[in-house]
C-alpha cells in the first residue's frame, strides 16, 4: 500500500455515479478535495434513485433527489451535474453499450483528465454500482484515461459487520493504492442537501465515524 496525502493533479475530473447521494456520501471528500486543489469536477449520475427504499422526504422521489443532488454537488464545488434516467436498480440489466454510450458523452463534454468512481466491488455491493463503474472503466480504457475508485478498508468493513450493517465489501492493505487526509466539512454539507436518503440511524453515520479523516483509494486504470 501507497500512503499519500495527495490526489492525481488532475485539471479536470469526471465522477460517474449510479445514484443520487452517491456523489456525496461516497466520492463527497474525494471530489471536494479534487475542487479545493482547483480541478473541475463534473458529475454524471445514471439514475434518478427512484427507486429507494428510504423516503425521509415526502413526494416524488424522482424529483426530490434531482434538487438534492444539484444542491449537493454545488456544495462540493462541482462545476456541472450530468443526471440522466436509466432505470434506478436496473443498471445491470441493461446492455453495456447503453451505458458505455452515457460516459462517452459525457466525456464529449467535460474533457477530463481522470475519472473517479465507486470501486469495483459497488462498495455495497449495489448491481447499480458495479454497472456504473464497469462503464466508466471501459470508456475509460477506449481513451488511455485514468480511474481511480473510492473503496474502504476490510478493517471498517469488518467493524460495520459485526455492529449488524452487512454487505460492506473491503479491501486489504495492499490492494489499496492512496491513503488521503480529507476535510469532510464540505461533504458533510452536501449529505444534508439529501434529506430524503440521510436519514437518522442509517449506516451512513456510522461509516463515517470509522473512516475518520482518512479515504483510501485504488487505481483501476494507472496513469
Amino acid at each position: 500500500m501507497t500512503e499519500t496525502t495527495a490526489l492525481p493533479r488532475w485539471g479536470s475530473v469526471l465522477a460517474v455515479v449510479a445514484h443520487p447521494d452517491d456523489e456525496s456520501f461516497g466520492l463527497g471528500a474525494v471530489l471536494s478535495t479534487f475542487a479545493d486543489g482547483g480541478a473541475g469536477v463534473d458529475v454524471l449520475c445514471l439514475t434518478r434513485g427512484e427507486a429507494s427504499t428510504l423516503h425521509g422526504v415526502e413526494g416524488d422521489l424522482s424529483r426530490i433527489r434531482e434538487h438534492e443532488l444539484r444542491a449537493a454537488a454545488d456544495a462540493l464545488g462541482a462545476r456541472r451535474v450530468t443526471l440522466r434516467d436509466l432505470p434506478d436498480g436496473g443498471l445491470a440489466d441493461l446492455e453495456s453499450s447503453v451505458l458505455d454510450d452515457e460516459v462517452e458523452r459525457a466525456l464529449d463534454r467535460t474533457r477530463p483528465e481522470g475519472l473517479v468512481v465507486f470501486d469495483s466491488t459497488g462498495i455495497s455491493g449495489h448491481p447499480d454500482h458495479v454497472a456504473a463503474t464497469a462503464a466508466a472503466t471501459r470508456v475509460a480504457d477506449r481513451h488511455g484515461l485514468p480511474v481511480v475508485a473510492w473503496t474502504l478498508p476490510e478493517e471498517i468493513c469488518g467493524r460495520l459487520a459485526a455492529e449488524g450493517y452487512a454487505g460492506f465489501l473491503g479491501r486489504t492493505g495492499d490492494e489499496i493504492d492512496l491513503v488521503l487526509t480529507v476535510d469532510r466539512t464540505a461533504q458533510l454539507a452536501a449529505v444534508e442537501c439529501h434529506p430524503s436518503q440521510a436519514v437518522p440511524g442509517s449506516v451512513l453515520w456510522r461509516r463515517l465515524e470509522l473512516q475518520g479523516d482518512d479515504e483510501h483509494l485504488r487505481w483501476l486504470r494507472r496513469p
